[in-house]
């Protein structure tokens, strides 16, 4: 870890600023700091102190102000904060965007192969119980806004259009229209269901860290986008959305489904805008053409129609 004055790159420079500003840091006296790996749209820093006490620190990625409130985020993670869902919270740098959490060593990052277990499904499906039982959040925004949004950025930005994208586009309005005639179910949802954003403790309980992507919207996105984060089989879907809703129905799962597929549209978007803005090491292209890959996966078996028909 590097102490206060060793910084080189310019976000090292940004970090040491802000633990020289936050109160909470009281002058930084004696503070070490190290990146923390694993994000694709800000730069993670662990910030340990002389007293002991270690803490997460955000700083948010070049460009990202196009697509995420930090206000709102901050409104989501001290809901959470409240709830015993989420680490503790601080403002102190709220007014530049820089986001401060406790540090949660006794809990690790999930992967996807932790989701083979039962359990931790499970468990995990509990949390967004909880989620979604919070007090409504500050913001609504559907993943109809997030597609809307990401793909006027990419006409301002000039980014790179697929190929197919009057077949997305078409696909994308048939699902609207599904989901519209059936009126959304609006809570609050975390939206962003990186393995990395599920903290496991040593007793198989699961937290959720990184809200800045929380809004309100319809509870069956949440769900749809985390299932084809981790891959999970129909059956297990199916398991997962009998342990939330208490029920499997054809609706159900093609309400699940659709958005899954609408999810992989958001983030397809969101990777040609990163392309475009992002100064982190990250391959956006290929991340958004292999997300776009899944969505035709779904869209072009014969289930979506029916899917499109019951939801």
């Amino acid at each position: 870890m590097k102490t206060l004055g060793e910084a080189q790159s310019p976000e090292e420079r940004q970090l040491e600023s802000a633990i020289l500003e936050a109160p909470l840091f009281a002058g930084g006296q004696g503070a070490r700091y190290a990146p923390v790996s694993g994000g694709i749209s800000n730069s993670n820093w662990r910030v340990a102190l002389a007293g002991g006490r270690d803490y997460f620190v955000k700083l948010p990625g070049n460009g990202t102000e196009m697509f995420i409130d930090r206000k709102a985020a901050l409104d989501a993670s001290q809901k959470a904060a409240a709830a015993g869902l989420g680490p503790a919270v601080y403002d102190d740098l709220a007014h530049h965007g820089i986001e401060i959490n406790d540090f949660i060593p006794d809990r690790r990052p999930s992967t996807h192969s932790d989701f083979a277990a039962r359990d931790l499904r499970m468990e995990a499906m509990a949390a967004y119980g909880r989620m979604h039982g919070l007090p409504a959040l500050g913001l609504t925004k559907t993943v109809f806004d997030m597609i809307d949004e990401h793909k006027a950025q990419m006409a301002e930005l000039g980014a790179p259009q697929y190929r197919d994208a009057a077949w997305i586009e078409l696909n994308d309005r048939l699902a609207r229209e599904a989901l519209t005639a059936s009126g959304l179910d609006l809570v609050p949802s975390f939206n962003d269901p990186m393995p990395g954003n599920f903290m496991i403790g040593q007793d198989r309980s699961i937290m959720l860290i990184d809200y800045e992507y929380a809004s309100m919207n319809d509870r069956c996105y949440d769900l749809g986008i985390w299932f084809g984060e981790m891959f999970f089989t129909p059956e297990q879907e199916a398991e997962m959305i009998e342990e939330y809703f208490g029920r499997v129905t054809p609706q159900l799962v093609a309400r699940v489904t659709i958005h899954k597929a609408l999810a992989d549209v958001k983030w397809g978007y969101w990777s040609m805008v990163q392309l475009m803005v992002s100064r982190l090491d990250f391959d956006f292209y290929k991340y958004g053409t292999w997300k776009l890959m899944r969505f035709r996966t779904i869209t072009g078996d014969p289930s979506w129609a029916t899917h499109l028909r019951n939801a």
